[in-house]
Formats: C-alpha cells, structure tokens, sequence
C-alpha cells in the first residue's frame, strides 16, 4: 500500500477545521485513507481519514509525524499535502 510520511502543518494542529477539510477530501476520493502518528504505540491502530473524529482522535499537533496510506497514489499526494499545509491561515 502506498503511503509517506508528513509533518503537520496546521498551527493548531488536526483539530476540528483542519480534520473537516481532510475527511471531505478523502471522502471525494473515494479510496480509504488511513493516518497514523509515527512512533504511536503498536497497539494504536491507524484511523480512517474520512472521518473528522478519528483524525481528530490521533491528537497530531504542529511538527508530528504522519503517515498517510492509501491504496491509491494521487489520494496519498493530495492528502499529504492537505496535512503539510497550514489549514488555519
């Protein structure tokens, strides 16, 4: 599965706009998205990113770590980018 790591953007973090942006676009996509925090826990289960409350779940701040997969390559860009950028500006 294609997938690459980001650092959050968002100088709030993932919080409540940022995830809402990220869900909606994975949602038009059509592809499951997952995101997961780079040195999570083993048992923390990657969340699925179309939906605002688990992304919101993974308590990414600015600077973390995320990996974004997905079985298609353009959604893993997109949504990459979408958690690079700064969603609060």
């Amino acid at each position: 599965m294609p997938s690459t790591t980001v650092v959050v953007g968002s100088s709030i973090g993932l919080h409540a706009r940022p995830a809402g942006i990220i869900a909606d676009t994975v949602n038009n996509f059509g592809y499951e998205v997952t995101l997961a925090v780079v040195g999570a826990d083993e048992d923390d289960e990657p969340v699925d990113a179309g939906s605002a409350l688990m992304i919101m779940s993974l308590g990414a701040s600015v600077g973390t770590e995320v990996i974004v997969s997905s079985d298609d390559p353009q959604a893993v860009a997109a949504i990459a980018e979408l958690v690079a950028a700064d969603l609060d500006a």
